[in-house]
């Protein structure tokens, strides 16, 4: 099964990083105001990218890789695996 690591912006222009086995149905529940406090706090304003990978473990592992970021960083780091992007 695919899983996702997305990167998102919230309304106060703050960005968010997940994971997913199912993205159009996780960008609804944020849409909804459901999912994560933080995206529920901050608000849904766009998915801005996806990167598709092998597993559950990989994609957690990205996840928290990427949090680690700045937000600099981690808009770089998307825009270098293009080649991944959903």
């Amino acid at each position: 099964m695919e899983w996702y690591v997305y990167i998102l912006e919230c309304n106060n222009d703050s960005l968010y990083t997940g994971i997913t086995n199912n993205l159009e149905k996780r960008m609804e529940t944020h849409k909804k105001g459901k999912g994560s406090k933080y995206v529920c706090a901050k608000g849904f304003k766009q998915l801005l990218h996806a990167i598709t990978v092998a597993d559950k473990s990989e994609a957690a592992k990205m996840e928290y890789s990427i949090k680690q970021l700045q937000r600099n960083d981690k808009i770089t780091f998307f825009m270098k695996h293009k080649d991944l992007l959903f």
